[in-house]
C-alpha cells in the first residue's frame, strides 16, 4: 500500500454536503493520492468501486465478505463507523487492517442516558407537558402532596447492562452523584469493574436491586431479550428503566403489559419498529417517556468519528499502531 492510497469515502449522501464535516473530508483527501466519495447502499454497488481501492472509509454497510474481497487485491485499510462479525471476520482472514469507530457515539449517547434517568426520576417531562397544556399541580398542602415517586439521582441505586464504551462513560458521568453502581456484562474483566468502582453482578440481582435500570448492551445474537418476560416482571416497583442501546434489548410486548400497569417508569430512545407507528400504544402511556432514537445522532459524534478514522488511517500509513484497531478477540462484540 502507498503512503498515499486510493481512498474510497462511502457515506450516506449528506455526509458530503454538511458544512460542517469539511475539514474531515478535507483531511482525508491529503491522506490520499486519489479519492473516490460515493453513497452505495448494496454490496453489487459498492463492487463497482472497492476493486479500484487501496483504503476505504465506511459505515457498516454496504456488506462484503470473502468472495468480494477476493476481487479487490490493493486493498489494505478498511476503517468503518460501525462494523458486522460478518466484515471483520473477512478482514482479518484476508490481513487487512480494520479500524471501527463506533465509541465516538458514546459520550453522546450517555449524555443522553443520564438525562433520561434523571427526568424519569423527577418527571421534568411530565412538568412540561402539563404546563403546555395549563394543567398543572402547584403544591398547596406542602409537603402532604408531595409525588414520593420523584426523586433524586443522588444516592440512589444503579444498575448499568452493558459496560462498553457508553456504560463506562456513563460511570465517569455518575460519578459527583455517589450512587451504588452494579453492572452486567458478561465479557467485562473485573479489574475495569473495580476502576468505576462498579460491582459486578448477575442480570437477575441487578434489576432486584436497582432502582434505575440503564440499558446499552450491544446488539450481539446472545443479548436478544436480555430483559425477558422474568426480568421485566422482576424490575422494582417504580423504577426507571432507560434503553439507549436496541429495542431487541427487551421483551417489548411484556414490557407494554407492565408499563400499563402503571408501576414502572420508562424512557426509551429504541423501538422495534422505527419511526414509531402513530398509532402504537407507548405514545399514550402516561408513564412512558420517548426520543426518536436520537442517543448518538448530534454532529460532534459524526464529527469525532470522522477525525478518528482518519487518525487511524494516517497511523497506518506512518507504521504506527492503531487506536479503534479491531482483533478477533473482539468479535463477540458484533452483531452478525
Amino acid at each position: 500500500m502507498s503512503t498515499h492510497p486510493r481512498l474510497l469515502i462511502n457515506l450516506p449522501p449528506t455526509f458530503f454536503t454538511r458544512p460542517e464535516l469539511e475539514p474531515h473530508f478535507k483531511r482525508l483527501e491529503k491522506l490520499a493520492s486519489a479519492i473516490r466519495q460515493t453513497s452505495h447502499n448494496t454490496t453489487d454497488e459498492i463492487m463497482r468501486d472497492l476493486p479500484w481501492a487501496e483504503a476505504v472509509v465506511m459505515w457498516a454497510w454496504p456488506g462484503f465478505g470473502d468472495d468480494e474481497l477476493k476481487v479487490c487485491p490493493d486493498l489494505k485499510f478498511v476503517g468503518q463507523i460501525n462494523t458486522t462479525g460478518q466484515h471483520v471476520r473477512a478482514c482479518l482472514k484476508k490481513g487487512l487492517a480494520i479500524s471501527e469507530v463506533r465509541h465516538a457515539w458514546s459520550p453522546s449517547v450517555a449524555e443522553l442516558a443520564l438525562i433520561l434517568m434523571m427526568s424519569g426520576l423527577r418527571q421534568t417531562s411530565s412538568y412540561h407537558i402539563a404546563m403546555t397544556k395549563g394543567t398543572e399541580h402547584w403544591l398547596r398542602d406542602f409537603p402532604a402532596d408531595i409525588d414520593a415517586r420523584e426523586r433524586q439521582l443522588s444516592g440512589r441505586s444503579v444498575g448499568i447492562v452493558g459496560f462498553g464504551g457508553i456504560g463506562q462513560h456513563l460511570a465517569r458521568l455518575l460519578e459527583p452523584f455517589h450512587v451504588t453502581l452494579r453492572i452486567y456484562d458478561p465479557y467485562l474483566p473485573a479489574e475495569v469493574a473495580a476502576q468505576y468502582g462498579a460491582q459486578p453482578v448477575k442480570l437477575m440481582e441487578l434489576i432486584q436491586e436497582s432502582e434505575v435500570v440503564v440499558l446499552c448492551a450491544a446488539n450481539t445474537d446472545d443479548a436478544h431479550h436480555l430483559l425477558d418476560a422474568q426480568a421485566i416482571k422482576a424490575l422494582r416497583k417504580d423504577a426507571v428503566l432507560v434503553n439507549v442501546g436496541r429495542s431487541m434489548l427487551v421483551d417489548m410486548a411484556t414490557l407494554e403489559e407492565r408499563l400499563k400497569q402503571g408501576d414502572l417508569i420508562a424512557m426509551l430512545d429504541v423501538f422495534d419498529q422505527e419511526p414509531l407507528p402513530a398509532d402504537s400504544p407507548l405514545r399514550s402511556l402516561p408513564n412512558t417517556y420517548l426520543t426518536p432514537h436520537v442517543a448518538g445522532g448530534i454532529l460532534e459524534s459524526v464529527e469525532r468519528s470522522l477525525a478518528w478514522l482518519a487518525d487511524d488511517l494516517e497511523s497506518h500509513l506512518n507504521g504506527q499502531p492503531r487506536k479503534f484497531a479491531v482483533t478477533e478477540k473482539m468479535l463477540v462484540s458484533f452483531p452478525g
